[in-house]
């Protein structure tokens, strides 16, 4: 979605997917591969967006191989600077909330996780999408379309977020909640 936002902004959009581990291949949760072709460097992104999956069974990839192995929530902790958004769908938020990226702070993920994430220190907000500023959390699997839509909106403008609407055939629903002064 962000890579085809880019037919609807003046603006340049340059989408790269990226692995602490660097280029290679990665097996998500349900075993899809994704092609890797970056290394990870947050410094020079001014978005990342880290995915879910992987959290109902912890002998699979996924959220719980890498709460595990601990690289990437310390990568993410590592990444936080001013300009840059981080932003997690699904139980992809549980991995910024083992980086202590969520403590004290609006947020929300999959309803199954929800739990974990508030007994970490995460304020839940009842929303798909919760925009904290430079923290910006989505609930479950499609709460992922309204995260991209909202993204797009807030960095692109509403055109470019209407444009991908009419080509995805997908109209944004569900509230987004937003911290009064996030922008």
């Amino acid at each position: 979605m962000f890579s085809a936002s880019g037919f609807f902004s003046e603006r340049p959009v340059d989408v790269r997917y990226v692995s602490v581990d660097g280029p290679g291949t990665v097996t998500a949760a349900f075993g899809t591969k994704v092609r890797v072709d970056h290394p990870w460097a947050p410094r020079e992104a001014d978005l990342l967006v880290v995915p879910g999956g992987g959290y109902a069974r912890r002998d699979s990839p996924g959220v719980w191989a890498e709460l595990d192995r601990g690289v990437l929530p310390r990568a993410l902790a590592a990444a936080v600077r001013p300009g840059l958004t981080v932003s997690a769908l699904c139980t992809g938020v549980m991995l910024l909330s083992a980086a202590g990226l969520t403590r004290g702070r609006p947020c929300t993920t999959h309803h199954k996780a929800r739990p974990d994430l508030e007994r970490q220190g995460g304020v839940l907000k009842g929303a798909r999408v919760v925009d904290d500023g430079d923290l910006v959390t989505a609930g479950g699997v499609t709460s992922g379309l309204e995260l991209a839509l909202w993204l797009v909106r807030r960095e692109l403008g509403p055109e470019a977020a209407n444009g991908l609407e009419a080509m995805l055939e997908y109209e944004a629903r569900g509230t987004v909640w937003v911290r009064p002064d996030a922008r």
